[in-house]
């Protein structure tokens, strides 16, 4: 199996910075996913690995060989793309076997790699089909048999559910996870999707305006966000601006420990850690009910403490209405400060 190390990565257009000087490094079979919003880099880096874009300055390093400027033909790593790009004048078949005819397979060779492949995604019966007999989902399995048959050190995925439709989307990237597993081969999964993020990946690589914004598990990820960017884009989390003075930081009747400077901050607090109508928990003040979405197994409520919307997560159970005055009273929560966490509490 293989290891990817990227060097002091960087990338300009003109004038214009895509990829920040950026280094990373992923085991041999490792399913890592880049993340973030539109714009943010993660395509460009992914192109970058795998050669369809030319880097500015550093290194690409596939098991210690730097490729970092040979052409994709040349790098030992294949790309699924979201687009599917299979030749429709080809059968199924002939579109998985077509990389291994420019490699020098012989026909007997060919076939093999070909009916593996096949069953690796499902399709045993499919060679003979053409892409437009086949269903959108059907024709990303395709597109991935055709990049595993080649053996890659590195597998590179472009968002390649995005065309997808959630349920199919959800099935399949579980089927590719199980597939990827089951290869042990090193995988780089762009997504701008947080819950394929964290479904699938061993680590998530969140990045912003071209630069890596944290590194972690994906409930390393989820708990202990190490910037505002990343609290305020992995799932929901209330961003609300407080005061901290004398080692509190408080916002109307919430009053909450803070060991930091005095001065202003951002709590962030996760729905799921804030209380409706409980004081066990760090701190508490009156909070208005001005909305409730019922969830199936939850309700998402929306309470007005001192001129601010707070979103929390209420059980079924909790004794809310809307238009109810509460206590809101708050567990788990982080401060930030100048782009950095500067204090977090675990209680509750």
């Amino acid at each position: 199996m293989s290891t990817l190390d990227l060097i002091d990565v960087t990338k300009n257009y003109g004038i214009v910075t895509a990829i920040e000087p950026l280094s990373l490094s992923i085991g041999d079979g490792e399913l890592v996913c880049l993340l973030g919003p539109s714009g943010s880099g993660k395509s460009t880096l992914l192109r970058i690995i795998g050669g369809f874009e030319t880097l500015t300055a550093g290194r690409v390093l596939i098991d210690g060989v730097d490729v970092a400027f040979a052409p994709p033909e040349k790098r030992p790593t294949a790309m699924v793309f979201q687009s599917h790009a299979l030749w429709q004048h080809m059968t199924v078949f002939e579109n998985i076997a077509f990389g291994l005819k420019l490699r020098g397979f012989d026909k007997t060779e060919i076939r093999r790699k070909v009916e593996t492949g096949l069953s690796l995604v499902g399709l045993q019966d499919y060679g003979g089909r053409h892409p437009a007999q086949l269903s959108g989902g059907q024709r990303q399995r395709v597109a991935i048999a055709r990049c595993l048959v080649l053996e890659p050190k590195i597998l590179l995925m472009d968002e390649p559910f995005a065309s997808l439709d959630q349920h199919l989307r959800d099935r399949l990237r579980e089927e590719v996870r199980q597939i990827q597993k089951t290869l042990g081969i090193t995988t780089v999964f762009v997504t701008h999707g947080q819950d394929e993020a964290m479904s699938v990946a061993d680590r998530i690589v969140v990045m912003s305006m071209g630069r890596i914004e944290q590194v972690g598990t994906p409930g390393d990820i989820y708990a202990t966000p190490a910037t505002p960017f990343v609290a305020g884009f992995i799932g929901d989390m209330n961003m609300i601006p407080v005061m901290v003075s004398n080692g509190h930081a408080t916002i109307g009747g919430l009053r909450l420990a803070a060991s930091v400077a005095d001065g202003p901050a951002t709590l962030a607090v996760r729905p799921e850690d804030l209380t409706l109508g409980g004081l066990d928990a760090a701190g508490f003040g009156a909070a208005q009910v001005t909305r409730m979405v019922n969830y199936g197994s939850f309700f998402k409520v929306t309470a007005l403490l001192a001129g601010t919307e707070w979103k929390v997560q209420a059980p079924k159970t909790a004794a809310v209405a809307q238009g109810q005055s509460l206590p809101l009273s708050v567990g788990r929560y982080q401060l930030f400060r100048d782009d950095r966490m500067v204090f977090r509490s675990d209680v509750g």
